[in-house]
């Protein structure tokens, strides 16, 4: 199984390695890349990065099962659980399925800069092997909708 995953939404694409959460860090939820938001559009839809069901929906989280299997967990910032939903807004349902670029979480980078914990937003394959997922995107800035990476189980 091939899993292509598109940008959510736009920003710099960083390692996650980078991400300040030794949880994301370590690859221990899975493998995958980081986005730093772009700052300059002010509140911005994040868009289901692959088609499928979603799965699991919170105001700073969602995770989408794709219709092929494999699930993309997509983190609105670190420790933003903490926020208990303040500056989110859903705009998609549990259970909803999902194309590909459909809005699904809507917030504002500044707004979670003012509040202290990093904006910086993780997109990964759940449950799959740290280092598993190939990407030239690290560095590159990304639009919502970019090719993001490609994952291919195991």
């Amino acid at each position: 199984m091939s899993l292509a995953v598109h940008a959510p939404l736009p920003g710099r694409v960083l390692a996650l390695a980078d991400v300040p959460d030794p949880v994301f860090a370590g690859q221990m939820v899975g493998a995958g890349v980081a986005i730093e938001p772009a700052r300059d559009r002010g509140a911005l839809d994040v868009r289901a990065p692959i088609p499928g069901k979603l799965l699991k929906l919170h105001p700073h989280a969602f995770v989408i099962l794709g219709s092929e299997g494999g699930g993309v967990l997509v983190h609105l910032g670190i420790d933003t659980v903490k926020l208990k939903g303040e500056g989110f807004t859903l705009l998609a349902g549990e259970g909803d399925k999902v194309d590909a670029g459909d809005p699904v979480v809507r917030f504002d980078p500044n707004d979670i800069d003012s509040t202290g914990y990093p904006a910086v937003c993780p997109v990964v394959v759940m449950d799959s092997k740290p280092d598993s997922v190939a990407t030239n995107m690290i560095g590159a800035t990304v639009s919502t909708g970019d090719d993001l990476f490609e994952w291919t189980a195991p």
